[in-house]
């Protein structure tokens, strides 16, 4: 990425552009993010999840909200996750301020995913105690007696929206000499400062 590529894009469309390529390069979700949240005690997480939008003004991804990482998002307010493509030597670092994601957008992604994939959404209850897999398969089961063929998006399953106050740009370098690429502003409103920084 050169200088003319930061000075002629906004960050959201250069990070759409450069998760375009990693979907032709990438063997398994090339969409796969590590997300970064601090508990109440100020104790770091970070867990991969996929990404599974990039907005005019943010990166969306979705989860159970009685999850630990929905809990710190919420607590919080503030997250970050890394973007890393092995096969084009590249990532992306964004952190920002969370907003919850959960309208009719949510809905329509919900409907989209596989049908067993929305019935283990009601099934799970996501990162707490389970006996046994027979037992989470058994709740599968009794959530599509209930929901049926189109189960509605639950009420505890949603997005969040990752507003970003910085975006880093990296792209590998020969001799370990990277390119970095930083957009940073002050708030979600303000406009943004773009540095090249050393490797």
């Amino acid at each position: 990425m050169s200088s003319d590529d930061v000075s002629r894009n906004d960050p959201f469309a250069q990070a759409r552009a450069w998760l375009s390529e990693a979907t032709k390069s990438e063997p398994n979700d090339p969409n796969a993010i590590a997300l970064a949240t601090v508990d109440a005690q100020g104790m770091p997480n970070v867990r991969m999840v996929l990404l599974k939008d990039i907005l005019a003004d943010s990166f969306v991804f979705y989860t159970n909200y009685s999850s630990p990482k929905a809990q710190e998002i919420a607590q919080a307010g503030k997250a970050a996750f890394v973007l890393h493509w092995k096969s084009l030597r590249r990532q992306i670092r964004v952190r920002g301020i969370t907003e919850r994601f959960d309208g009719p957008e949510a809905d329509a992604y919900f409907a989209s995913r596989s049908l067993k994939s929305r019935l283990g959404a009601w099934a799970s209850r996501q990162s707490q105690p389970l006996g046994s897999r027979a037992e989470l398969m058994a709740e599968v089961a009794r959530k599509g007696i209930k929901h049926g063929t189109n189960p509605p998006r639950p009420p505890f399953w949603g997005g969040f929206k990752i507003v970003p106050v910085e975006i880093e740009f990296w792209s590998d370098g020969e001799f370990r000499l990277h390119d970095r690429f930083r957009w940073r502003r002050d708030g979600p409103e303000q406009a943004w400062e773009v540095t090249r920084l050393s490797p």
